[in-house]
Formats: structure tokens, C-alpha cells, sequence
């Protein structure tokens, strides 16, 4: 029985590399493919696939009905929502990039799905909401990130209460090198060279910035329901190791592969059997050396922000979480400088007054008021 996936976000990297994943492999039919709005791509996707759905967010004049025999073609912000939570979906794959997950994420699980989730910021958002949604409807939350991917596997069959420490490793980015007076010059184009992943615009930059790695603590901490002072990051360049479970005994149990993002995705899909990812074996005789160094705290502010932020809880993670999406999308333009997206997150966080155990809606708004926030200051207006 083949199982029915669908991809949320499927013109996206991470959407392509799993259709790339799921063509080479006979098990899987794509139920529904979702996109914010590539249009183009995703009606070649579905040419070829053959879902019996998809979606459009926010679609083009003339592609309400795109003509393609057999597919029910949906529109609107809402769509992903309904795809989400299809009764005929074994598993979900949520590759939607920033807070836009949220409602998609919550959809899945109130309808007692496997997600395979490849979105950081839903969880950093309202990991507590979430989680107590998914236990409440007998949800499923596989992770996709290689990081947490790979403590996913690392922890099976162990006791949770066995574990002394994760330790989450981190490629450094592009400027793990670079001094404090160097970083003042990046250009987007330097800060989009990410030395060992293919990945989108926005992660790309908070890898550089190293956000990705404070954004990845907090999604741990609710993933794993582990306390932040048993989560350590850690630079590991090579990206051969994509992370470590140590256990009170002094075992370190390491998950390594080549850095491909295709195969924790097949097996965040095929969970809890494993596919053939079509992925080249790590070998071990030519891999050389494996270095690990401590992260430089100092060098790369927005770290320590997202770890305030996840400490602090309520709605501070979101605020900390949209500010760094304005602030990044905003470098991305070129109206500011790389330093320059920590210091609109703080100025966010400093103003922000934290709401304990938010509901959606005011998990939102301090979103929105976050976002209002960092245009604010980055045009002028009360900066």
C-alpha cells in the first residue's frame, strides 16, 4: 500500500528535494502540492505527479481552473489548511517557509496526522500550543531538519530520561572565520554562499547569522520536552555529523551521513520503516577528519537573542521570530546592513511585553506587532 503524501511548500527546496526523493521511489503517491506563488512550478509539478489536489495561496489572474484532468485546484490562504488536514493524507509534509505554518501545522494535527515538519519557526512560535494539540487529537511530529532529524533517530529506543545532553551541530556559515570588523562589509550575495547546504534565501541568511542554530535550541527544547540547559550547540564544519544524543552513562550516540537533505526527508516520510532516499553512502575511509569547535556567542548576537527568547516563553518567541523575518527580509532588499538584523530583533524584544501561555490569536498579534515594529524603526518612524 503506497503511502499518500502531502507537500506543503513543494516549489520550495525542501519540497523539491522530497518530489526528487519520492520520484525514485515506488511507495509513496502525492496526494496534494501546495505553493505560496509559483505558479508555473507548481502546474509542471502536477503534470508530472498527478496529485489529486493543489494549491495556490496567492494565485495569478487566469489560474483558478489550470486545466489539468482529474485535479481539484484550490486558492487562497486558507487552502493549506484544507490540505492539511485531507482524511485521505498519511503524511504531511510541512516545508512552508516562516510563520506562515502555523495554521497549516495546527490544521494537520487537529486532524490526528503524521507530519514530517521542515518548518522551524511554527514550533519556536507555539510549540506549547502545538504539542498540547497534537497529544490532545494523537497527532504525530516526525522533524525534518537534519539536526533534529538526526536526534530523532539517535533517541530511538532509548529512555528519554537516560539523556544527559543534545548536542546540535552547526556548519558555523559562511563567517565563522570572519572578525567582528569583517562582518560589518557582508554583502547579500557573500551571505547567500552557504558552504555546505542548498537551502532557501531565508535560512541561508540566519545560518549566516546563526539565528538558524538559536531557532533549532528552542524547536528542540519543545520537540524533545528537554530542558534549554541540556541543549548544546556545537561547530562542527564538515557537516557530517548532523547531530548527538549523549546519555548519562557517557555514551554519545551521533547520527552521520553526507549533507543531503533528501534523506532525513524520506525518512521523516517513510517513519518508521526506512526508504531509499537515493542518497550516496558516507564513506568513511575518505571522510578524513572531523572537527568540533565551541560557537563564538560574541560574534553572532542573534544566537543568544532567540535563546533569551525561548527561555522568557509566552509570546516572546514569536515576537523574537517575526522581528528576525522583517529584519532578515529587509537585508535581503538591502535597506540594512548584516549586523544590523540583530539589532532590530532586540529592539523588538525590548519593547515587547510577553503574554505567559498565549492562545493563537495573541500569539499572532505579537507577531504582527513585532513586524509593525521593525518597519517602524528600519524607515525612521520612532526609531
Amino acid at each position: 500500500m503506497k503511502k499518500n503524501v502531502v507537500i506543503l511548500g513543494s516549489t520550495g527546496s525542501i519540497g523539491v528535494s522530497a518530489l526528487n526523493g519520492i520520484r525514485k521511489n515506488p511507495g509513496f503517491n502525492v496526494l496534494a502540492l501546495s505553493a505560496y506563488a509559483s505558479a508555473d512550478i507548481l502546474l509542471r509539478q502536477a503534470a508530472e505527479f498527478k496529485p489529486k489536489y493543489a494549491a495556490l495561496c496567492s494565485p495569478a489572474p487566469g489560474l483558478l481552473n489550470p486545466g489539468i484532468r482529474g485535479l481539484k485546484f484550490l486558492t487562497g490562504e486558507k487552502s493549506q489548511e484544507e490540505l492539511a488536514s485531507l482524511p485521505e493524507a498519511d503524511v504531511v509534509l510541512i516545508s512552508i517557509t516562516g510563520a506562515a505554518a502555523i495554521k497549516p501545522l495546527l490544521a494537520a494535527v487537529r486532524a490526528g496526522k503524521r507530519v514530517a515538519l521542515a518548518n522551524k519557526e511554527a514550533l519556536v512560535m507555539a510549540g506549547g500550543l502545538i504539542k498540547k494539540e497534537a497529544k490532545r487529537h494523537g497527532a504525530e511530529i516526525i522533524p525534518v531538519d537534519s539536526e533534529h532529524n538526526a536526534m530523532f533517530q539517535a533517541m530511538a529506543g532509548n529512555n528519554p530520561d537516560e539523556i544527559r545532553k543534545l548536542h546540535i551541530t552547526a556548519s558555523g556559515g559562511p563567517f565563522k572565520n570572519y572578525t567582528r570588523a569583517m562582518l560589518d562589509k557582508i554583502t547579500v550575495e557573500q551571505a547567500l554562499k552557504h558552504p555546505t547546504w542548498k537551502m532557501g534565501k531565508k535560512i541561508t541568511i540566519d545560518s549566516a547569522t546563526l539565528m538558524n542554530k538559536g531557532l533549532e535550541v528552542i524547536e528542540a527544547h519543545h520537540l524533545f520536552s528537554m530542558p534549554y540547559e541540556k541543549i548544546d550547540v556545537i561547530i562542527h564544519p564538515q557537516s557530517i555529523v548532523h547531530s548527538m544524543v549523549e546519555y548519562v552513562d557517557g555514551s554519545i550516540i551521533a547520527q552521520m551521513s553526507v549533507p543531503d537533505m533528501t534523506l532525513p526527508i524520506m525518512y521523516a516520510l517513510s517513519y518508521p520503516k526506512r526508504a531509499d532516499s537515493a542518497v550516496a553512502g558516507l564513506d568513511l575511509k575518505k571522510t578524513g577528519r572531523l572537527d568540533f569547535f565551541p560557537v563564538d556567542f560574541g560574534k553572532f548576537p542573534a544566537f543568544s537573542l532567540a535563546i533569551e527568547a525561548g527561555r522568557a516563553g509566552g509570546t516572546m518567541p514569536a515576537c523574537m521570530n517575526a522581528a528576525n523575518e522583517e529584519a532578515v527580509k529587509n537585508f535581503l532588499e538591502r535597506r540594512i546592513k548584516f549586523v544590523k538584523i540583530p539589532y532590530y530583533i532586540e529592539m523588538a524584544m525590548r519593547r515587547h511585553k510577553t503574554v505567559k501561555n498565549p492562545g493563537l490569536a495573541e500569539i499572532l498579534e505579537a507577531d504582527r506587532e513585532a513586524r509593525v515594529k521593525v518597519k517602524s524603526l528600519i524607515s525612521g518612524a520612532g526609531a
